[in-house]
């Protein structure tokens, strides 16, 4: 949970509900380079097994689990940090922003969210653990890792809490959506490119204990990079590149399409529907993702690109964040169930790898610079 500090260099975010907008200028972090985003055009360890030992809780979607935590310490300021990262989100994704707006026009429907996902440097304290610290004292349990060996990546999905107001409100404030975070495994690159991304975490002392704030606040903890810097590391890899100019912020927020009212609830409907309106989805293999087993179905949007100012000068456009969806059909044992009484835990739970693979490739260069 977050220590009560104070705040000298950060003003009143535009980002900021009105809610937070005094809770960010409470705060002075400890460390001295913590750097607005707003100054350029862009307005934004695993969980350690050495200080925590997770065991996984489930298996890919076996849906007997109902999660039993409960949510801990103060609902309404946990749920007014997410609103806080949902609006930096929003603000900086104008397509993920059109597209929430443009499904809720259908037949009123109310969005409710898959999960929220987030990116990590795994070195010095800035890996998963950054930010799970946040969603683990507020009653999320950590289960499944993920591997992604030619990435270079794994990653870390956590559950959320029981909470108070399942089904009563839309997007933030309905039912609380899962957390994947992912975390680069830097040890693994070149050692240039280890080089450089140590260089920024160094600069921002103890900016991983304060990850969650930065990601309200659409904040870089460290300073920001040269483009040079930020060329050399997307050649080897584009996560890389990515969190150094992203930092915290949410890279992707998902629609839980079977929660849906109208005929959207089916994913493909949904995929039609958003190409039909001018929208670019992801097409690495295929603009549908299936799991193996057939119950876990994704899809996602081209990133959307903002200009970013480099510390030397060179204003470049540099890849931001998207939006997904997914529906998790229910599992085999409970197929003749009315459909009055399926729940959420009767659905396929989990990620898959081969799925969140293809993801990821919503910030990549081949798919940003697809035509059509």
């Amino acid at each position: 949970m977050f220590s009560p500090v104070s705040v000298r260099t950060i003003t009143k975010s535009p980002f900021l509900p009105p809610k937070l907008s005094t809770f960010a200028t409470s705060f002075r972090p400890r460390f001295p380079n913590f750097v607005s985003m707003k100054e350029s055009s862009f307005p934004g360890n695993s969980v350690s097994t050495k200080q925590r030992n997770f065991c996984v809780a489930s298996t890919p979607g076996s849906g007997h689990e109902i999660h039993e935590s409960s949510i801990q310490g103060g609902e309404t300021f946990f749920r007014s940090v997410l609103e806080s990262m949902e609006s930096v989100y929003l603000s900086r994704n104008p397509t993920a922003k059109a597209i929430l707006e443009l499904v809720q026009s259908v037949e009123n429907n109310k969005i409710c969210y898959d999960h929220l996902a987030f990116r990590t440097f795994g070195v010095d304290g800035y890996g998963i653990d950054s930010i799970a610290s946040f969603f683990l004292n507020y009653g999320y349990t950590p289960r499944e890792e993920l591997r992604f060996p030619a990435k270079k990546l794994k990653a870390l999905w956590f559950a959320p809490p029981n909470d108070t107001i399942v089904g009563s409100g839309s997007g933030i404030s309905g039912p609380l959506p899962r957390v994947f975070i992912s975390e680069l495994l830097v040890d693994q690159l070149s050692p240039q490119a280890q080089e450089i991304i140590r260089k920024y975490t160094k600069t921002s002392g103890d900016g991983y204990k304060y990850a969650a704030l930065a990601s309200s606040l659409g904040l870089l903890t460290w300073e920001r990079p040269l483009y040079s810097e930020f060329k050399q590391l997307a050649s080897e890899s584009e996560y890389a590149a990515w969190t150094l100019v992203n930092g915290h912020a949410l890279n992707h927020l998902t629609i839980s399409t079977h929660r849906l009212k109208s005929n959207l609830r089916s994913i493909k409907n949904l995929n039609q529907f958003i190409e039909e309106n001018g929208f670019r989805l992801n097409s690495e293999g295929g603009v549908l993702k299936v799991s193996p087993d057939g119950l876990l179905l994704q899809s996602s949007t081209v990133a959307d690109s903002f200009s970013f100012q480099f510390s030397d000068g060179k204003t470049e456009s540099v890849p931001c964040s998207y939006i997904e969806f997914a529906e998790r059909l229910v599992l085999p044992q409970y197929k003749n169930l009315p459909d009055t009484q399926i729940k959420e835990f009767h659905r396929r739970d989990g990620f898959e790898v081969g799925n969140a693979d293809k993801i990821f490739e919503s910030t990549s260069k081949e798919q940003l610079s697809r035509v059509g």
